[in-house]
This record gives C-alpha cells, structure tokens and sequence, in this order.
C-alpha cells in the first residue's frame, strides 16, 4: 500500500484558487467520506484511506491505497471546486510514499508554512486527523502517519528555535497598523469572528490597549465571551453594515463561505467616516472581504498573502534552527518507512507461521496414532523430529539442486546466512 499527499498551498497556488478549494471545519466529514466513496468507486476492490486538511494557505488530501488513485483524487478536487482539472494540475503537488511523510512532517512541524515554526497548524492538522477518524475514513496506514507526524512536530518544537523564529500574522497586523496609525491606543478595532485566528489578533492588538474593541460573530455567546476577555463589547453580526463607520480598524475571520464585507458597504462607511482611512486585514480562505475593497482610496486591505510578506527571521540563527529540525524530520521519515516495509512483509510471515502450524499439527497427529498403537515414545519423537525437518527442507534443497550458476551462490549465501547462524 503506497502513501501519498496531493493539493496545493500558499507557494503554489493564489489566494483566488485557495479559496476556491477551502473547506469549512464543518464540512470536513462529509467532503472526506465523499472522497472515499469517489476512490472505492474508481478501484472497487481498493479499500483506500483518506483525510483532508484545509487553512488558510493549504488544502491537502492524504491517501493511502494505490498510487493510481492520485489522478482520480485530483480530478475529485477539481470537481468538487468546479475547476478545470488541467488548472488545478498547474498548481498542484504529489508526494509520494517517503516524500508524503516528509511533507506531511514539515506541515505539522511548521516548516511548510507561510510563517516559519507558526504554531497553529499542528493544532489545525491534529482537528483535520480528528474528523477522519471521525468519519470512519483513517486507517492503520494513515493514523500511523499522522501520530509519527504529530511526535515529530513535538520534538522539532522542543529542541530547535523554530518557534522562537516566527512572527505571527497577528503580530504582523499590528505592525501594519503600527505604519498607519501614531497611536493605536486611540483606535475604535472590530474583529469579526471568535475563531483562534481573531482570538489570537485580538490577543495582539489588546495589548496596544485600544479605545475600542468590538467582536461581531454569528454566535452571540462566543462573542460575548471573547469581548469579556479582552475587556471589549459584542455587538451582532447583523450590524456590521450599519456600524463599520465607528472602526479605524476591522480585522476578520470567519468560515463563511462568500464575503461579508462587501464594497458598498465599505464606500457608505467611507462617506460617513469623511474619507478618514480604515484598516482592514482578512485573515479568512474563502475571504470575508470583497476584493474589489481593495480598490478604493482610504482603505488599507491586507490578505493573509499579503501579511506573509512582513515576516522575517534572523538568517543564521533561522538556518541553524531550520537545519536541525529537517534533521529530526528526516530520523521520522525513515522510521515511517521501516513501519512501512515491515508492513509489507506480514501478509508472507503470516502465511510462513501457517504452514509451519499445518506442517507441525500433521506431524504430531502421525506421532499420536504411533502412541496410542503402543510404539516407543522414544522411537515416535525420533520419528516427529525426522518428518518436521523433512518438510522444513524439502522445498530449500529442491531450490538449491534446481539453482545454477550466480543464482546457486546467491542461493547459498542466503541459506547459510538463515540457517548456519550462530
């Protein structure tokens, strides 16, 4: 059974193909169980695993079944975001065996993402492995993957700098506003959304100690609760369009799958507001803030794209802490792939323990009707030994006398390495 991991990411593909191909946290089951059923469909006697991950700069899918199954896999995803399939290919990837649980790896650990060591993902990834199993579509193949994955993000992250390297796109938005703004004390934040990614801006930007901080989310009570937090106010999600004049600043997050900020709405804001700037960053894939925002003068919008840019760590100290963590991601590649051939060899010990068992169980029921006819116990083992060893080497010299030339010695090589051992 191969291992292999296809989809695309934020070094291959633009946000506008992302998005296109995000998958909300609460339709993951069901988009994972249709994949499965799409696999079984195209190889009927193919019992195939799958999960799927999918953020803001990635949407993957991990299978382990036959490598065939890469081109229907990818004609499903392209399928399934109404995209032509030659498009996706262009901004594609596949790994296969090793190269999946190396990739797979470097996501959990954060060395594949869009802020170095960023520690979100390996939360992301461990909820993503969750649903599968949830769904009934993880298997042996693959929870080994993924808990090998998971062991090795923990230990990149406990004995490199990796972490210590990242900046956060939160921390990268505040530093974006700090270019706009003189005094962030003096600014009126709306957050829309209660997610981790608001949580964790919000955390950010609280620290500046703002005028105002307001959360807007479509489940009231998490809102008040985040609001509470941070010493702020929760207002609906319904009143967003009324009231975005009253933010300097709107950070937002949500799972929606269409905008919720559209363009007509910003240049009302914008009127009202007498052309005084507003800040906004969109950290959500599909985006919450209609692109065309981005168009009008006095709007600042940023994407998760565009945060990425501002991240930078200090050369040698980052190559140092990145080297060493490919290091540790590498000793896991290799033990996945021992698992893996040991894998492959127990249909055959299996079967070798059966024949010696069948071998065994006739010997001894020769032995038992010797017995009880009233032979000598010592001549009926005399007699097991010589039969069992009989069947044991019957088919090793039919091999060897029947070997000639460089296949003989090979042969004899092995033999002895077998059965001479000391």
């Amino acid at each position: 059974m191969s291992v292999f991991a296809l989809g695309l990411n934020h070094a291959t593909a633009p946000l506008a193909l992302r998005e296109r191909l995000a998958v909300a946290a609460g339709e993951l089951q069901a988009s994972v169980r249709a994949l499965q059923a799409h696999l079984h469909a195209a190889q009927p006697a193919a019992q195939p695993e799958a999960a799927m991950l999918s953020t803001c700069n990635r949407t993957e899918v991990y299978v382990a079944g036959a490598v065939q199954l890469a081109e229907p896999t990818l004609a499903w995803l392209a399928h399934s975001a109404n995209l032509p399939l030659e498009q996706l290919k262009a901004h594609s990837y596949v790994h296969l065996d090793d190269a999946a649980a190396r990739h797979a790896f470097r996501v959990a650990a954060g060395l594949d993402s869009m802020v170095l060591g960023e520690p979100q993902i390996l939360g992301q990834f461990k909820d993503a492995v969750r649903q599968a199993g949830e769904a009934g579509t993880l298997g042996v193949t693959l929870h080994q993957l993924f808990q090998r994955g998971f062991a090795v993000a923990k230990e990149v992250r406990t004995s490199t700098e990796i972490g210590a390297h990242s900046i956060s796109m939160a921390a990268a938005a505040v530093r974006l506003a700090g270019q706009l703004f003189e005094d962030l004390s003096k600014l009126n934040l709306l957050f829309v959304g209660a997610g981790e990614m608001i949580e964790l801006a919000a955390t950010h930007f609280a620290a500046r100690q703002p005028r105002r901080l307001v959360i807007m989310n479509r489940t009231a009570s998490r809102g008040q609760q985040l609001a509470h937090r941070f010493g702020g106010e929760a207002l609906p999600l319904g009143e967003l369009g009324a009231r975005l004049h009253e933010f300097d600043a709107v950070v937002s997050c949500t799972a929606s799958p269409e905008a919720l900020i559209l363009r007509p709405v910003v240049e009302r804001a914008l009127k009202t507001r007498r052309r005084r700037p507003i800040f906004m960053v969109d950290l959500a894939v599909p985006r919450d803030i209609e692109p065309a925002v981005a168009e009008l003068d006095d709007v600042y919008l940023y994407t998760v794209d565009d945060l990425s840019q501002l991240v930078q760590t200090a050369g040698e100290r980052r190559q140092a802490a990145v080297a060493q963590a490919e290091a540790i991601i590498e000793t896991g590649v290799q033990g996945f792939g021992h698992w893996r051939d040991q894998r492959h060899s127990v249909p055959l010990i299996q079967s070798l323990n059966q024949q010696v068992e069948q071998w065994r169980e006739q010997s001894l029921a020769r032995s038992r009707k010797a017995l009880a006819k009233g032979e000598a116990p010592e001549a009926v083992l005399e007699a097991f030994a010589q039969q069992f060893a009989h069947k044991m080497l019957h088919g090793v010299w039919a091999e060897l006398h029947a070997a000639e030339g460089e296949e003989r010695e090979r042969l004899e090589a092995l033999l002895s390495r077998l059965l001479l051992r000391r």
